[in-house]
């Protein structure tokens, strides 16, 4: 998708996604090569659906296990030509959360790739993933957030305890970066949808990691369909998470 990133052809607009928001040059043409790639496991008598945040869901023979794709997650940094956005594959054999089985998210500007199998571990780049240690005590060192000026607001207490701040913009590379340890926590303080996170949440849960919604709670029971939202805070540490969470309460 490089080529026609941050280029008025990519920018050009189609329609209303499945998923609500404008489908894209860039979404689209992420899209026709992911589905063209589906195509060839559909030839081998493979028989599974597929959720898009573009397309919508298609059958391709059976409901389960189920595909959600999300072409191009971060369009925006993709049609302003920012170099930080990524493709989003997650494999579901039930209709919720814990029902992720397996789940992939590369980073188109660079084609580095995270992935995850339930209780085999993540990889990133191809070698397994373990979590960087926590290397300052007293404070998060570094706090990724989502990106909308109300998150800002929101997460004040959050961002008085931190170092320094980073808002990426993308939400699948964002929890990945988080199940590594490069962020010691990533918050999302307006719901965003489940569907963004299935793949990542994976690969937080497979390094250790802890994910809940802003109340503490599970989000292992959520619906994994265009729907459903949540809001969201992790880190790379259950340490973290209630350091974390006992931050937020008290600035409520």
């Amino acid at each position: 998708m490089l080529p026609v990133s941050g280029t008025e052809v990519g920018r050009a607009a189609y329609s209303v996604g499945a998923g609500g928001d404008t489908t894209l040059e860039v979404d689209r043409l992420a899209e026709v090569v992911v589905f063209s790639e589906l195509a060839t496991v559909v030839e081998r008598g493979e028989k599974f659906s597929v959720l898009s945040e573009e397309a919508g869901l298609r059958n391709f023979g059976a409901e389960y296990p189920l595909i959600l794709v999300d072409p191009v997650d971060g369009s925006l940094n993709a049609k302003q030509g920012v170099p930080v956005f990524g493709l989003m594959l997650a494999l579901l054999d039930g209709p919720a959360v814990r029902d992720v089985r397996a789940g992939l998210v590369l980073n188109m500007a660079t084609g580095e790739e995270w992935t995850a199998i339930r209780h085999q571990g993540a990889r990133r780049a191809g070698k397994p993933l373990e979590a960087l240690a926590r290397s300052h005590r007293k404070r998060i060192e570094l706090l990724g957030l989502e990106s909308s000026p109300r998150s800002v607001k929101l997460a004040d207490s959050l961002m008085e305890r931190s170092s320094k701040i980073r808002i990426l913009g993308s939400m699948a590379l964002s929890i990945a970066l988080t199940a590594a340890g490069g962020f010691d926590v990533f918050c999302a303080p307006i719901p965003r949808r489940v569907f963004d996170m299935a793949a990542s949440l994976l690969v937080l849960a497979e390094t250790g990691g802890v994910a809940t919604d802003l109340r503490g709670r599970s989000l292992e029971g959520m619906p994994c369909d265009l729907k459903s939202t949540s809001t969201l805070l992790c880190a790379s540490s259950r340490e973290l998470h209630e350091e974390a969470m006992a931050l937020l309460s008290s600035g409520r």
